[in-house]
């Protein structure tokens, strides 16, 4: 009871509580610009996390995530044009009810059902996170480089369409996790003789890079094509009510209650995501609806549906990173970069050496949430206007801070050169359809499969079959494998199984 005391008065001190409102607003902003990610809102604003000590800074990347999933939906309601990959399922039956003059009612379903599926995954975090977590204290060396592998197995489902490119992705995430000092034999790496490099490269500039510079380039090169093109186009919405009448709230409450926990669901598994959660809550809205006829021309449920689902993934997410260490999809994997600038380990020790961090993340989410609804149907009719600002004028301003927040970590130009390195090899990569998941993935979690590695094989005199006669780890490993197998031959599978029907 204690610690639940003092995370309170941590989460609801002024600078908290300021920080946590900025990060809520700021990530609705940058989730209604057109262009502008989750991811990358979260990664510019995580150099912010070394000028604060605690949570205050985690808290406000939670912040941050909660408003800019929520903050597409503005703009796929209003312009038919998700903000984020998560709102374009709302786009289906929002824009047709923002044509039919109920974008005011689109918005305020969007904005509750967002605000239900955020408090739901919460609260499910808060009685799932600890029970996991007592489970995973028996963890050994073995058990934990299992885990790792299976984050990194996970590559599979955040790639691109090409399944080799998300292994290729992963392999230059794990590269890069080598360079720097052998952390068993303090050997050097991939150094090449440069002081810099016998570190390791710096974590949070490589985040900056790969997710907000390169998008702040795409964003640049699509403002110039449209602009050449003559195809600029700016369109205002007329928003009238905003507020759900008791009819609506009661017609769509069921349909919020099963997208959360479709959402909370997913979230929990690692690497699916809340694009994928909005389109499985919005596919089962209408398998259960009493008027699938109205889905594509403005159902409420068309819109509530998506909206839950999406925002319920948070907590889902948070799940597997703060019980196991492993990130529930890219947003989660940024934030992981903030338990590490804190000194906060991820794992089931988390729960037993800092129970007062973690309280303070489940009220800190919750009041996130909280604010987002609130500030949501408050500002409404200002964020819409966010969509006015010409791109010309944010890209630059978007690469200006991706130099700020680079410098800001060790105040050296090498981190902003890095981060520009990483930027263009991204932008590159995902020219070429790669996604940037999968190399995050591999930058985390390829020094804990193997320090784990050669801690268990020193534990057991160099046997590997450690690795196979606990039950837990050789569970592990088998998903995994299946994990990285199942899309390589389930199609295959699926084809023989027609032909032999056939």
């Amino acid at each position: 009871m204690n610690e639940v005391l003092e995370a309170l008065f941590i989460v609801f001190s002024l600078e908290t509580v300021s920080m946590i409102l900025l990060g809520v607003l700021a990530g609705i902003i940058i989730g209604a610009l057109p262009g502008l990610t989750v991811n990358m809102g979260i990664a510019l604003l995580l150099p912010l996390t070394y000028s604060f000590q605690g949570m205050t800074g985690i808290l406000l990347l939670l912040g941050v995530y909660c408003g800019a999933v929520y903050g597409g939906s503005i703009t796929a309601i209003l312009i038919s044009t998700p903000g984020t990959p998560a709102s374009a399922a709302t786009v289906l039956d929002g824009y047709p009810m923002a044509k039919k003059g109920e974008a005011g009612r689109a918005l305020g379903l969007s904005t509750m059902g967002s605000m239900f599926g955020g408090l739901f995954s919460t609260i499910a975090l808060v009685l799932i996170a600890p029970l996991l977590a007592k489970v995973a204290t028996g963890f050994s060396a073995a058990e934990y480089f299992a885990l790792a592998v299976f984050g990194i197995s996970i590559i599979t489902s955040v790639s691109s369409n090409s399944i080799i490119k998300g292994l290729i992705g992963g392999g230059i995430g794990l590269f890069i996790a080598t360079i720097g000092l052998d952390p068993m034999t303090s050997g050097m790496r991939f150094t090449f003789d440069s002081i810099y490099l016998m570190g390791g490269v710096s974590f949070i500039p490589v985040l900056v890079g790969l997710f907000a510079f390169s998008q702040g380039l795409l964003s640049f090169e699509e403002d110039y094509r449209e602009r050449i093109a003559g195809q600029v186009k700016i369109i205002r919405a007329n928003i009238t009510r905003i507020l759900p009448t008791w009819l609506d709230f009661k017609r769509v409450l069921p349909t919020y209650v099963r997208s959360s926990v479709i959402g909370t669901g997913i979230g929990a598994v690692p690497g699916v995501g809340g694009d994928i959660a909005s389109f499985i809550a919005y596919n089962e809205a209408k398998r259960w609806s009493k008027h699938p006829e109205e889905f594509g021309h403005g159902s409420p449920e068309g819109v509530s549906a998506p909206e839950a689902g999406a925002n319920s993934v948070a907590g889902g997410a948070m799940v597997p990173l703060m019980t196991l260490g492993i990130p529930g999809d890219g947003a989660t994997a940024i934030i992981m970069g903030a338990f590490m600038v804190q000194g906060l380990a991820l794992g089931p020790q988390l729960f037993t050496d800092h129970p007062v961090e973690v309280n303070s993340i489940f009220i800190g989410l919750f009041a996130a949430n909280v604010f987002m609804g609130i500030m949501g149907f408050m500002g409404m009719r200002l964020f819409a206007k966010v969509m006015d600002i010409p791109r010309r004028v944010l890209v630059p301003i978007i690469l200006m801070l991706c130099s700020v927040g680079a410098y800001s970590v060790n105040h050296s130009m090498t981190d902003v050169f890095v981060m520009m390195g990483a930027g263009f090899l991204a932008y590159i990569l995902i020219k070429l359809d790669f996604s940037m998941s999968p190399i995050v993935i591999g930058i985390i979690l390829g020094p804990m499969a193997e320090s784990n590695l050669r801690r268990a094989l020193m534990m057991s005199e160099g046997d590997p079959m450690v690795l196979l006669t606990r039950p837990i780890c050789a569970t592990f490993l088998a998903i995994a494998v299946l994990t990285l197998l199942l899309p390589v031959f389930g199609p295959k599978i699926k084809s023989l199984m027609k032909v032999r029907r056939g």
